[in-house]
């Protein structure tokens, strides 16, 4: 069988603001491109290996909230080493064990070209089992958020979708989101930066920690 091309410049130091690198690969919903998600949100993570019992309970997992992503107008894709068949065996395998569809695409990548794109491996080492990275992509194409857990500690999807909020509600409010913050709570106004606001502010933190109503909160 003829090897799949994949496309994607080299990349080992991508951080939160960086624009998402564009790829071409296979994936158990046809040929996909990165870039033709532009204009949603993107969640793109890496998985280490199909048929493994951690990533097995992620997708199981993910899948039963997918719908709770679409809601937030937010895409899926999954990417690993692992091959397209293999891929299509494990989902069949999931379905027939779990009775619960993975419908969001899959991306295999043997050749490690899109991981090391992404600094999800190293540029010399040879698989990607060490890691569960996880990057939040904006309409724009830009990194906005990326997590990473090792092979043994699987991905929390609440949090997940929390963090997914938080993004979307600091764009919309062009507010701060507070530790444990949640849809529907208070938000954090911008700190001042003029001087005169700052010293005629009424409390001593009010100039930097300052609670936006919940009720004005989108």
């Amino acid at each position: 069988m003829q090897e799949q091309q994949h496309s994607a410049p080299t990349n080992t130091g991508l951080r939160i603001g960086d624009q998402a690198p564009n790829f071409t690969a296979r994936s158990t919903s046809g040929d996909i491109q990165l870039s033709d998600y532009r204009g949603k949100w993107l969640i793109l993570f890496s998985h280490p290996a199909d048929f493994t019992p951690v990533c097995t309970t992620e997708f199981v997992a993910l899948a039963k909230a997918a719908h709770d992503f679409e809601d937030r107008g937010c895409a899926l894709m999954a990417l690993s080493v692992d091959s397209l068949f293999s891929h299509f065996a494990w989902l069949r395998l999931v379905r027939d064990r779990f009775g619960v569809e993975v419908r969001f695409p899959i991306v295999e990548d043997p050749t490690l070209v899109i991981g090391r794109a992404y600094g999800m491996v190293a540029p010399n080492d040879n698989d990607s089992a060490t890691v569960r990275t996880t990057f939040f992509i904006d309409p724009e194409g830009t990194i906005r958020a990326m997590t990473c857990y090792p092979a043994n500690v699987g991905r929390s999807t609440p949090e997940m979708l929390r963090t997914l909020d938080a993004l979307q509600a600091v764009d919309e409010n062009a507010a701060l989101a507070p530790a444990n913050w949640q849809p529907g709570e208070a938000m954090l106004a911008p700190p001042l930066t003029d001087l005169a606001a700052i010293f005629s502010a009424e409390g001593e933190t009010d100039w930097f920690l300052q609670e936006l109503p919940a009720g004005k909160v989108k």
